[in-house]
């Protein structure tokens, strides 16, 4: 049955008047500058956003009690070990744009600004489907087992920027000079105006993050049917993406077995869906599963190395040089 969001509207509003001026605050004062983010940096700002999101399941706790803080805490941990995915990709598109290092804050952030956008935009349309069409929660299943059996198939990721469409058509309609000018999206030249390549590098991550959203969205519905929770959580693994990213960029090979743990979750959300209208899969189990899958990733990878591959591991070699 479908559940009733715990979240008022004015709490709704509350919690997204208070991430924008987060955003606000990240952008237009703390990372005003272009520069080069360093490590100490990025795992500060990291830790910044796991205890922001861990505070808020306190408030959650204390507002809404037990049952609601582990769907939050289970939701938040499923997100942000799907996002482990997502900085792969973007390291490989990062390194094969070959964008500054002092660029890459900047075109992190309005990347991950479009996605919060499209997160939320494909979270309430869920919670309606869900809320009028009980059984597309089957759909929603099917989906992300197949779609975790792929992941254990498929093995590293193999990304190939320009058989995007939004590259070709990017490419083929706007105007685009081939140098960076700084962190200038757009610049005006002989009375024409003319894209940067880092706007062609937000575009192309928008349309990754539409896809991993596709995967990521249904899995916090097998956690939890309250939109607020699913909202908050999802909100929350998206802000301290831009930090990881900067964290784990370096040592993102390491972990080649944290692909099998985020195919098995998905796995194990995809089939939690399928028999919620038989067992409803207790949360602390969810979340105990979750959790032991992740540490088993990380453990495993650590005890059982491979050789070092390159950030742009997969990659086709474009057949024309490209201009810095």
């Amino acid at each position: 049955m479908p559940v009733e969001s715990v979240g008022s509207p004015a709490l709704w509003a509350g919690f997204t008047l208070f991430v924008i001026a987060l955003l606000a605050l990240d952008l237009g004062v703390v990372h005003r500058h272009a520069h080069i983010v360093s490590y100490r940096e990025a795992a500060a700002w990291s830790m910044f956003w796991v205890s922001l999101a861990l505070g808020f399941n306190l408030l959650v706790l204390h507002w809404f009690g037990s049952e609601r803080a582990l769907e939050f805490l289970t939701g938040y941990l499923i997100e942000k070990a799907l996002s482990v995915d997502n900085i792969f990709v973007f390291l490989i598109l990062l390194s094969y744009f070959k964008v500054p290092a002092a660029l890459q804050h900047r075109v992190l952030f309005w990347g991950i600004l479009g996605a919060l956008v499209m997160r939320a935009i494909f979270i309430v349309a869920g919670a309606a489907l869900l809320q009028r069409m009980h059984w597309i929660i089957y759909l929603f299943g099917a989906f992300l087992l197949l779609t975790g059996f792929r992941l254990l198939r498929s093995g590293d990721a193999h990304v190939d920027p320009e058989r995007s469409p939004v590259y070709r058509l990017f490419h083929r309609f706007v105007p685009t000079v081939s140098d960076y000018r700084g962190g200038r999206f757009l610049v005006f030249e002989n009375g024409r105006r003319y894209a940067t390549p880092l706007l062609l590098v937000v575009a192309v991550l928008e349309a990754t993050d539409l896809v991993f959203a596709v995967d990521s969205i249904p899995a916090i519905f097998a956690v939890t049917q309250d939109p607020f929770i699913v909202y908050t959580s999802n909100i929350f693994a998206i802000l301290g993406l831009r930090a990881l990213y900067f964290v784990l960029a370096g040592a993102m090979t390491k972990f080649h077995m944290l692909r099998i743990a985020l195919g098995l979750i998905l796995c194990l959300v995809g089939i939690k869906m399928l028999v919620v209208d038989v067992y409803r899969v207790p949360i602390m189990l969810s979340l105990g599963l979750v959790g032991t899958l992740l540490a088993a990733g990380v453990v495993g990878s650590l005890l059982w190395p491979r050789e070092e591959v390159s950030a742009t591991h997969g990659l086709r070699t474009p057949e024309r040089t490209r201009t810095d």
